[in-house]
Parts: C-alpha cells; sequence; structure tokens
C-alpha cells in the first residue's frame, strides 16, 4: 500500500513531539515538583455573612492556584482579599480539562459572577480539536446559565513556559494559539468575555520575568498570579463591578 507523504508526516512530527516531552521537557524532577505543588494546592474560598456579591470559580489548577506560596496568593485569593464582601465558591481541579470542568457545574445556583480557568491541560494532553472546542462551547453555554457576567481565561501560551523544550515547545504553542481561538469564538458565540493571556514569546512577561513561573516551570507563581488577577480586571471590566464588595 502506497501513502501518502504529508499524510504520514504530521503524525511522525507528533509522536517526536511527545517523545522530546517525556524525555527532556518534561524531566523527572519538573514532574515531580508540579505533583509536589498541585498535592499542596487548595482552592480558595470565602463566604462573608455580609457578602454583596458572588463569584464561581470553576477550571484546572490554575483556578485552584497552584504554584501560589500559599490560597491566599493565588487568583482566587488576591480577589478575595481585595474584595472582602465577595462570596467565592471555588470548583476547581487540578488536572482537570474542559471535559471535567462540565461537571464542575452541579446544582442550579445563580451567581454574579463565573471565571472559567482552563485549557492548558486540553493543550498539553493533545487532545482532540473537535473535542475541546465541542467542550469549551458546553463549558460556555453553562456558565451563562449560572450568571450574566461571564469570563474565560484559559492559561496563556503553554508553549512559553520553561517546562517545555523544543520541538515540545512548539507543538504546545501551536495548540494553545488554536485553544485560544476555540475560546474566543465560544465566548462571542455566547455573550460571554474573553480574557487573552496568550503571548507570542518575544512579547510574554513569562518569559522575559522568570520569577512570574512557580519552580516547576509550569505554573505561575505569586507575582504570576498577581500579573493574571490584573489582566483579569483590565481586559474585563469587573473591578467597576466588584467595586460594592470591597469593605465598608
Amino acid at each position: 500500500m502506497k501513502f501518502r507523504r504529508w499524510s504520514v508526516l504530521p503524525l511522525v512530527a507528533t509522536a517526536a513531539a511527545v517523545a522530546v516531552l517525556f524525555t527532556s521537557g518534561c524531566a523527572a524532577w519538573r514532574i515531580g515538583k508540579a505533583a509536589e505543588l498541585a498535592r499542596q494546592s487548595t482552592p480558595y474560598q470565602q463566604s462573608p455573612a455580609d457578602a454583596t456579591l458572588s463569584l464561581l470559580i470553576v477550571g484546572d489548577s490554575t483556578g485552584v492556584g497552584t504554584g501560589a506560596s500559599a490560597p491566599a496568593n493565588s487568583l482566587a485569593g488576591l480577589l478575595g482579599t481585595a474584595y472582602p464582601r465577595l462570596r467565592i465558591d471555588n470548583r476547581a481541579r487540578d488536572g482537570a480539562t474542559f471535559a471535567d470542568v462540565v461537571r464542575q457545574f452541579d446544582g442550579t445556583q445563580r451567581y454574579d459572577l463565573v471565571l472559567v480557568q482552563a485549557g492548558g491541560n486540553d493543550v498539553i494532553r493533545l487532545r482532540a480539536d473537535d473535542d475541546v472546542r465541542a467542550d469549551i462551547d458546553r463549558v460556555t453555554a453553562l456558565a451563562r446559565v449560572r450568571a450574566d457576567r461571564v469570563v474565560l481565561m484559559p492559561a496563556g501560551n503553554v508553549g512559553n513556559a520553561p517546562f517545555f523544550f523544543p520541538p515540545a515547545s512548539w507543538l504546545m504553542t501551536d495548540r494553545a494559539r488554536r485553544m485560544h481561538g476555540f475560546v474566543r469564538e465560544s465566548a462571542a458565540r455566547h455573550g460571554a468575555l474573553y480574557v487573552s493571556l496568550f503571548k507570542d514569546k518575544a512579547e510574554d512577561p513569562f518569559v522575559q520575568a522568570p520569577g512570574l513561573h512557580a519552580v516547576d516551570g509550569l505554573h505561575p507563581s505569586d507575582a504570576g498570579y498577581r500579573l493574571w488577577r490584573d489582566e483579569l480586571l483590565a481586559q474585563s471590566g469587573w473591578g467597576e463591578v466588584l467595586n460594592s464588595a470591597r469593605a465598608r
């Protein structure tokens, strides 16, 4: 049987990238550090008696705050500290893909705000584009049922993380770019907001300032989560909405 050259090359390239992913970029010590950070992480939540607004967070380890030195230094914790009258229900879980996030919407409770932080695991696990696109759309639709104000904020350019080396990093960047495109399209389709953290290498602050990554070279550090908080407030316009949840 005669195979077409262009049908085989993508498979070979992917196989080679995956091999590198597990032999160089994902060195054993980095995998161990990432696992250790995940075991230590706890989703930040708060339930003030005088709450004026409610926020639901769903997603993966970035929603949990993995990589932060303490829950209070995660994105959720930073929001909770700045807005003490904001009730935060955090259902994010380490390792979650968009398919897993669908199951984080149990119940029927309504919220003022929903923040979706997912996508990195869909990229790293090489999930099929069609599946990722469909799961993103399901998550966005479910989020809009729970709140009028929904923000989708996937992790940035995963390929730029020190966790990966070429050619795996090139594959991760290509996949992250496509995933961000799916999120952008879904947000526009459902009336949600998309906060973009994706940057090319030359413009990515996580490349220019290595201290923005945690010790595993994959998750944000305390400083990285502060940067994400600033991007969230700047791009979403939520700052004005959240003002009612400040201390009296």
